[in-house]
């Protein structure tokens, strides 16, 4: 694989984060403009979520029916057009229909890169590889909120989604110009609606790709908690600026880096099964301390902190190393089971979005909770995975 295209794909994946965490910190004044009440904005981040989850199934069975290339550059300019409709959108709901219709764009972007990397390489290398694009989700947040804080002092929410529509427009200037299509007609599947339906259910039906996929599930269950409560715990609750937000996601982002760079290091010299399992237990016990701490109140801010800091930490090393477990035996199927995974993640995510918002009560103890529960389920699916291998 050439040195430059593991940076392209990173880029591309990068729209994901940056389209999630840079508006964070306007939660409050799109709901002042808006008039719709306090946590009303999560529901913008559940549409997209669920946009994510809807987007890519299509996604995959698309590139692999035309190739990579195709689907990836019509996904970057449905999500630039869409991301045009929520710079414009004139109240929160419209706001959130447009933030679906942007996710579904988005989602080629979370896809296919995947499917590019199973092309090319599999094993450690592809473990390295995905380490990057993980990588590359973990230093988003740390920059994207940030610039969303600066854009927001100075120009206001919307102005966060006309950054986004650049970003847009150059990947997918950057996909027509330089990405090249890894998947050869030979080998593009030709299949009918119900052949499709038999790929979709053989790729279900293997319990590696199911126990590998759901337990990368699990952890984005309990990451996309954190990050739709987020907000109203630094900003409302503990009271600390927009600006200040930003540097406190960005981080506790910082913990997703660490791992992500460690990850290549960890399982070439343990194996990737021990570390999910290592990992899993280290996210279960932070999400107990978090929900100990959260529900007594002990350390304020500075005692939620650090066990955020090592829970997203161990997700950096369950998630690349769950999705190459999931896509190990579906060579043929790269784009299908790419998709399935990413759908059954932010299916998953959107579900844990919604409970915060539904829970919500001013404190940090229904996103505790909320992760406390993943935790249980990412440590059980742990189990499962290990039994089939």
């Amino acid at each position: 694989m050439p040195v430059w295209l593991p940076l392209l794909l990173g880029f591309l994946t990068a729209i994901n984060p940056i389209s999630t965490d840079m508006y964070l910190p306007a939660f409050p004044q799109m709901e002042a403009e808006f008039g719709s009440g306090p946590g009303s904005a999560q529901l913008t981040l559940a549409t997209w979520f669920l946009g994510l989850a809807v987007g890519q199934i299509m996604q995959g069975t698309l590139s692999d029916r035309f190739g990579r290339r195709g689907p990836l550059m019509v996904g970057t300019v449905l999500y630039t057009a869409a991301t045009i409709g929520c710079a414009l959108a004139p109240d929160m709901g419209w706001l959130a229909a447009f933030r679906f219709v942007e996710a579904f764009g988005a989602s080629a972007s979370s896809v296919i890169p995947r499917a590019i990397v199973r092309d090319k390489v599999t094993g450690l290398e592809a473990a390295r590889i995905m380490s990057r694009l993980i990588l590359v989700m973990g230093a988003a947040p740390i920059l994207a909120p940030s610039l969303g804080g600066g854009l927001l002092g100075v120009a206001g929410w919307r102005s966060i989604f006309w950054v986004m529509a650049g970003y847009g427009a150059l990947s997918g200037l950057l996909v027509w110009w330089l990405l090249p299509d890894t998947l050869p007609p030979e080998k593009r599947l030709r299949l009918g609606p119900a052949a499709l339906l038999r790929n979709f259910g053989r790729v279900l039906a293997e319990p590696v790709f199911l126990t590998h996929a759901l337990m990368g599930a699990a952890v984005m269950f309990c990451i996309f908690a954190y990050i739709s409560g987020a907000p109203a715990i630094y900003i409302e609750h503990f009271g600390i600026t927009p600006g200040q937000f930003a540097i406190i996601f960005g981080g506790s982002a910082a913990g997703f880096i660490g791992g992500a760079q460690l990850n290549p290091l960890l399982s070439a010299r343990f194996g990737p099964g021990r570390v999910l399992t290592i990992a899993s237990l280290v996210l279960l016990a932070n999400a107990g301390v978090l929900t100990l701490l959260a529900f007594t109140g002990w350390g304020g801010m500075w005692g939620f902190f650090p066990p955020v800091l090592i829970m997203l930490t161990a997700s950096s090393l369950i998630m690349p190393n769950s999705a190459v477990g999931a896509l190990a035996r579906h060579g043929q199927r790269a784009g299908t089971a790419s998709a399935m995974l990413g759908t059954l993640q932010f299916a998953v995510a959107a579900v844990g979005s919604m409970a915060v918002g539904a829970l919500a009560d001013g404190t940090p103890r229904p996103v505790a909770g909320v992760i406390l529960f993943g935790g249980v389920l990412t440590l059980a699916l742990n189990g499962l995975r290990r039994r089939y291998g």
